[in-house]
């Protein structure tokens, strides 16, 4: 079996988490996160729903560090679930992850394009990202590490950039938009459920981290690399979204917030200039968030292709490269069908169904390890997974129902598959 080659170290690592997960969250995030605890009629809602994904993530993060460290070959829980809990488990990790992510990419293509293609030419823009972020990956793993430590310094100084315009104004909270107003007083289960959504909706924005794991066969002395990367990324994203969170509430309120889905340009509307910058900013964490996507993606369907559940073909590695280059083209391809046919701004929720499950699948994996492979009290992967069967269930009903849908249909190809396999 060809190897993949380890040339990521620490820095690397943690650009590459950090691109996948300021993107998406900052940008797109908040606006549903702040309709979804409106029940609780105050900022600190939001906040609370931010903290709860924070501590969800946090649980979650230590059980894919401590995995990662024991098996640091590509694939993430995938693999981590084969090794700890059988096959099935890691089959239904591994589909719910390619699926849910190949979502997400076409996502945030579209969201790319609708920042910075002029009117009309918003798909073909998307498409043409995903064909150049495609090919900067299949150039190899460095150079993505390289691409997306660029892409991060620039969101982060578009972010620092937008927090100060802000808080140099007189913040004033605008008023909700149309009718998506509810009564803040609503209490008990209500609002109990509005922040859990809140917090599912918000923990796809954390979700990045695992981009690391799957990548751990290209990362240099994994077992202390690996563990240190995804924390030092989950604790940097944390931080930004804090600020930004607080930055947003001075600004519009809890309300303002809920009522558009460009929370960030809003606030700094009477500013063109500002505008200018919150435009490049999202357009650049969609350009990172889909560059890492399409790497970790494309390492899980190489270890699902290397144990025969997608087809073998795509365990290809470039001999020169040293990427899964077929698993990666078809991805890409498959992707910009996509967005030249689907819209899929509305598949978020969606894709967190299949990103809670595949973490609950690495919580359980990660409680069976014992020993030297310990690095994390247990009673942290009984809270992720506990948290996440919570999260899945509290998500809007449509993406509740679509995921299991695809799950569903996921398990019957492998049965399927399996059933004509001794056939052959």
């Amino acid at each position: 079996m060809t190897q993949l080659a380890r040339r990521l170290g620490t820095r690397d690592a943690v650009a590459i988490g950090l691109g996948s997960m300021i993107g998406a969250g900052v940008f797109a995030a908040f606006g549903p996160a702040a309709a979804a605890v409106l029940p609780a009629g105050t900022g600190w809602a939001l906040l609370g729903a931010l903290a709860i994904a924070g501590v969800v993530a946090y649980a979650n993060a230590t059980s894919s560090a401590q995995l990662a460290a024991q098996y640091p070959v590509a694939g993430g829980t995938y693999v981590y679930g084969r090794e700890r809990l059988g096959d099935r488990w890691g089959y239904l990790a591994g589909w719910g992850f390619v699926v849910g992510k190949t979502a997400s990419c076409a996502a945030m293509a579209l969201t790319f394009a609708a920042y910075a293609a002029p009117t009309g030419w918003e798909r073909p823009v998307a498409a043409a990202a995903v064909v150049a972020l495609a090919a900067v990956n299949y150039r190899g793993v460095t150079r993505t590490a390289r691409l997306t430590r660029w892409i991060v310094a620039l969101v982060l100084l578009a972010l620092a950039t937008w927090t100060a315009v802000v808080w140099s104004g007189t913040p004033a909270p605008v008023a909700v938009d149309g009718g998506a107003a509810v009564d803040s007083v609503a209490g008990g289960w209500t609002a109990a459920y509005g922040l859990l959504q809140g917090a599912g909706l918000l923990f796809f924005a954390f979700a990045g981290y695992a981009r690391i794991a799957t990548m751990g066969e290209e990362v240099r002395d994994p077992r202390r690399t690996i563990p240190r990367a995804i924390l030092l990324a989950l604790g940097g994203a944390v931080v930004v979204y804090t600020v930004v969170a607080l930055t947003l509430l001075a600004a519009l309120g809890l309300d303002g917030i809920a009522g558009t889905t460009a929370p960030l340009a809003v606030a700094v509307e009477d500013s063109s200039w500002a505008g200018v910058v919150v435009r490049v900013g999202a357009a650049a964490a969609s350009l990172g968030a889909l560059l890492a996507l399409v790497a970790g993606i494309g390492r899980t369907t190489l270890a699902m292709a290397r144990e025969g559940d997608l087809p073998r073909w795509l365990s290809a590695v470039h001999p020169r490269f040293r990427v899964p280059h077929r698993a990666e083209v078809t991805l890409a391809a498959v992707v910009v069908v996509l967005v030249l046919t689907v819209d899929l701004r509305g598949a978020i929720g969606f894709s967190s169904v299949g990103v809670l499950l595949y973490y609950a699948v690495a919580n359980a994996a990660a409680f069976t390890q014992t020993g030297s492979d310990r690095l994390y009290p247990r009673w942290l992967q009984v809270l992720g997974l506990v948290a996440c069967v919570v999260l899945v269930v509290t998500l809007p009903p449509s993406a509740v129902l679509a995921g299991l849908a695809v799950f569903a249909v996921g398990i019957a190809l492998r049965e399927l598959r399996l059933r004509l396999r001794p056939a052959r």
